[in-house]
């Protein structure tokens, strides 16, 4: 599995490219922006993307989302809590005609890769984290050494909480990949993460 990192738009929303090596098939997560450059980078490396996968609702993770599915035919994929418009960061988004709403515990398998999704909510109320190997893309859930902030419309602190607890008490450790800033690991953000340690406690 190889994952190459694009950071897009004007808040340099990380959209993830996650590539099965064998097959040369992708699934793209979280297309905020700049759909011009995540087609090149699947053109370029001779890529089929098979799916879009959302961690959230906000508009500098799904901007892109239409122009990337209309152009490969991939399929979008989205927690349906997100699917509406609204003040603030939100877009009046909706799946796409075939989109598919996903939920906790939901295991997709694209691109011969498989992937688990956990229901994070708190930043937004269908927030959620993908799980792919020993990989984590946890949007704007759990960022290096922060969170998501909740003052955004839909946002719950306590469901913040709630979330980083449930990501910190997974078995073992893995490679995090926030929407923004630099990717970490899960030990390291158990260990050094003010927000995740207040987590652990409740």
């Amino acid at each position: 599995m190889l994952i190459k990192t694009l950071p897009v738009g004007q808040l340099e929303e990380n959209c993830y490219v996650v590539t099965n090596e064998k097959t040369l098939e992708c699934v793209v997560i979280d297309p905020g922006d700049e759909s011009n450059t995540i087609l090149d980078y699947i053109e370029s490396n001779h890529l089929k993307c098979r799916a879009i996968m959302i961690t959230h609702g906000h508009y500098d993770h799904v901007g892109a989302a239409d122009a990337v599915a209309e152009e490969t035919g991939a399929t979008v994929y989205m927690n349906t809590r997100d699917d509406k418009g609204g003040r603030s960061y939100h877009l009046p988004y909706r799946l796409p005609q075939g989109g598919i709403d996903y939920d906790d515990g939901d295991v997709i398998d694209e691109a011969g890769l498989r992937f688990e999704i956990i229901a994070t909510p708190g930043h937004t109320p269908g927030g959620v984290t993908i799980r792919c190997e020993n990989a984590l893309f946890t949007g704007d859930t759990l960022f290096r050494g922060s969170c998501g902030r909740v003052d955004l419309e839909g946002g719950d602190a306590h469901e913040e909480m709630l979330s980083l607890k449930r990501i910190c008490s997974l078995p073992g450790d893995f490679e995090v990949y926030p929407g923004h800033m630099d990717s970490t690991t899960l030990e390291r953000e158990r260990m050094f993460n003010y927000y995740c340690r207040e987590a652990m406690k409740l």
